[in-house]
């Protein structure tokens, strides 16, 4: 691989994306993640093989030996230097989907998550060879005990490349990274229970467990708990924690989902984290009308936002705290109930803070998002929610995708530990035009409980330095690229139209 100063996980995904040719990003995804596991598993497992070699009284291929260190079991023609033997040769393909099932056999907590995908006829076997002389370049070019690192980096990588090169259906099972990074740094995991019943890839578990280590924390001190209903997105969530070594025997999937069929029915967490569906119009809610979990009120059958909030609040233990992503209609919603279920929310002092974000963060969506947190039995800001408006915040990674800075995240986040007076403060909290606003719920009552950051926070103070024709010209480029974007647009799909037309004129 071309030694140059792109990141090692930029180099590989350019190399990855090359090999993909015809096949679509949703059906590859799984293909090249699964070789990504499998190399891991068995790097992990060979560093383990040859300490034993080496150490009296030790069998490397006693199975008992790999379990007692956390280790998966890779018995021989699973390994990746057998696969790698063989990469040239036609049937590499049944030879990794013949790895996966002896994998699975070997450590029941992988049954029923590995891909066996790659003997199919639309996998190019030089493209596949290719991909396996890839993968293993990532241990030639960092060092041995650095690998499993590097690789669990790659693979949260590689799930969100896969996520901007499908789009609207790929971000479905991911979450931003700086949005995830922004809840958890806001909530602080340090200890106890992490909760999300709608885990997507385990994004929300990664940036937990990333979070804890970063603050000198152990990773032992939390505990992960969650569910998903898509049992393809919870195959590579099984996989995405797998590769950190992270207990996943508590995330839980049925095709049912968490209002149906609840896995964690006496789960009380301390943290819960989570992006549900958006305005999700199809979750069975006619079948709930008298479910224990709607304390503050029935949650309309069209629309699943409330009936979300209220499963999140059922899950929080005494003085634990919930933050979540939901549509930004949600904070001011008058319809079905939903209005008299915020009142009585915000009455009962659950709200936090309360963050509008920026558009086009989320992949699969243009509808605005907007952070809630909620805390039960506060024992600071009692009466009191905190608004923060991030909308003109973040920065473009391309003309449809936004992304919240490191700089971003650190702002919001340690606004709001100011104002709530954690362990973690530092400085005092002070009301900013335009940015932050401390209300009480009288204020919040005085506005027909809306929840919307910009009706309390107010407009920025003026800048003495606005240049009116520097603004003016960016945006003018702006609508200009726009424009020529789509004119790009136009252009294909009517040249597309023609193939077809000659295709069908030929038939």
């Amino acid at each position: 691989m071309k030694n140059n100063n792109e990141p090692l996980e930029k180099q590989l995904w350019k190399a990855a994306d090359k090999l993909r040719k015809n096949i679509d990003a949703a059906e590859y995804k799984h293909v090249v993640l699964g070789l990504i596991f499998l190399k891991y598993i068995s790097s992990a497992f060979e560093d383990l093989y040859e300490k034993l070699k080496v150490k009296e009284f030790s069998d490397p291929e006693d199975r008992d030996e790999y379990k007692a260190e956390n280790v998966f079991y890779v018995p021989q023609k699973a390994r990746w230097s057998y696969l790698q033997a063989n990469a040239k040769i036609p049937e590499i393909g049944k030879y990794i989907d013949d790895a996966m099932d002896i994998i699975e056999k070997e450590n029941p907590s992988l049954r029923g998550v590995l891909p066996k995908v790659y003997a199919r006829g639309n996998l190019d076997i030089t493209s596949l060879g290719g991909l396996i002389d890839l993968i293993s370049n990532i241990t030639l070019i960092e060092a041995k005990k650095r690998s499993s690192d590097v690789l669990g980096h790659v693979f949260e990588y590689f799930l969100g490349e896969f996520a901007l090169a499908e789009g609207r259906k790929g971000g479905q099972f991911y979450t931003p990274r700086s949005v995830v990074e922004l809840l958890v740094e806001m909530l602080g995991p340090y200890k106890g229970r992490v909760f999300d019943p709608c885990c997507g890839s385990g994004g929300m578990f990664i940036q937990s467990e990333k979070f804890v280590l970063a603050h000198q924390g152990k990773v032992n001190d939390i505990s992960i708990y969650g569910q998903e209903s898509n049992q393809t997105t919870w195959r590579l969530c099984k996989m995405n924690l797998a590769i950190r070594g992270i207990d996943s025997s508590q995330v839980k999937w049925n095709n049912e989902g968490s209002f149906l069929n609840d896995l964690h029915k006496d789960l009380k967490a301390d943290f819960v984290i989570a992006n549900p569906p958006f305005n999700d119009s199809d979750w069975n809610g006619e079948l709930l009308r008298k479910d224990g979990r709607w304390k503050y009120g029935i949650p309309p059958e069209g629309n699943a936002n409330y009936a979300w909030i209220q499963h999140f609040i059922y899950h929080l233990a005494p003085g634990a705290r919930a933050g979540f992503v939901l549509a930004k209609g949600a904070l001011t919603t008058k319809t079905n109930g939903e209005y008299e279920i915020r009142k009585k929310i915000i009455e009962d002092d659950l709200v936090d803070c309360v963050v509008n974000l920026p558009p086009k963060l989320f992949l699969n969506t243009q509808i605005p998002a907007s952070l809630w947190f909620l805390r039960r039995n506060k024992t600071t800001r009692q009466g009191e929610i905190l608004f923060l408006d991030a909308r003109d915040m973040g920065v473009l990674i391309n003309r449809r995708t936004k992304i919240l800075t490191d700089e971003d995240v650190q702002k919001i986040a340690q606004t709001y530990h100011n104002w709530a007076q954690t362990k973690s403060a530092s400085g005092k909290y002070e009301d900013i035009s335009g940015f932050c606003k401390s209300s009480t719920i009288e204020e919040v009552k005085a506005l027909d409980y809306v929840l919307t950051p910009g009706r309390y926070v107010g407009l920025p103070e003026e800048e003495d330095d606005f240049d009116f024709v520097e603004r003016f010209s960016k945006l003018r480029k702006e609508f200009m690229e726009q424009l020529k974007e789509e004119e790009n647009l136009n252009k294909l799909i009517l040249e597309n139209l023609e193939k077809i037309q000659i295709n069908d004129i030929d038939k």
